[in-house]
């Protein structure tokens, strides 16, 4: 099963009305299901080196807050855009001052562009991915610390 029909299956089940979903074909297990955290877990096992291979899903952003610092962490699986076009300065660099509900970056899933807004407001202390970087589920993305810290 290839990562599109896996995420055409995620967004259908995310609009219905569905409270829990399980498929299986073959080596591939798909288990989904809407609780807090709306997160999807996809289990498919490799022949070659039969390790199961993960993918997460989520609708809204993950923060961690730890000594004064949050993590803006991916809600979906897709390509990291630190910019709106391919030759465009970035929504934010490392010093950048952030506002809650600014855009920092955006993940492109599905052929969607989904526009990743910061939680908090801060500054920008560490940016984890590159421009066109494949993220997953709950990978981290952009640190903001306190504004104050130096």
């Amino acid at each position: 099963m290839t990562i599109k029909e896996i995420q055409s299956i995620i967004k259908d089940f995310e609009s219905s009305s569905l409270m829990s979903l399980e498929l299986e074909m073959d080596t591939f297990k798909l288990r989904l299901s809407k609780n807090k955290t709306n997160e999807v877990i996809v289990k498919e096992d490799q022949k070659e080196d039969n390790k199961p291979q993960q993918t997460h899903a989520s609708t809204t952003p993950k923060v961690e807050l730890n000594n004064n610092h949050t993590m803006i962490k991916s809600p979906l699986v897709g390509t990291f855009y630190a910019a709106s076009t391919p030759t465009g300065k970035p929504f934010v660099e490392v010093g950048s001052h952030v506002k809650k509900g600014q855009v920092v970056c955006i993940i492109e899933a599905m052929k969607i562009m989904n526009e990743i807004t910061s939680p908090y407001e801060g500054i920008v202390k560490e940016v984890f991915v590159r421009n066109g970087d494949v993220v997953g589920f709950n990978h981290g993305l952009i640190r903001i610390g306190d504004a104050n810290e130096k």
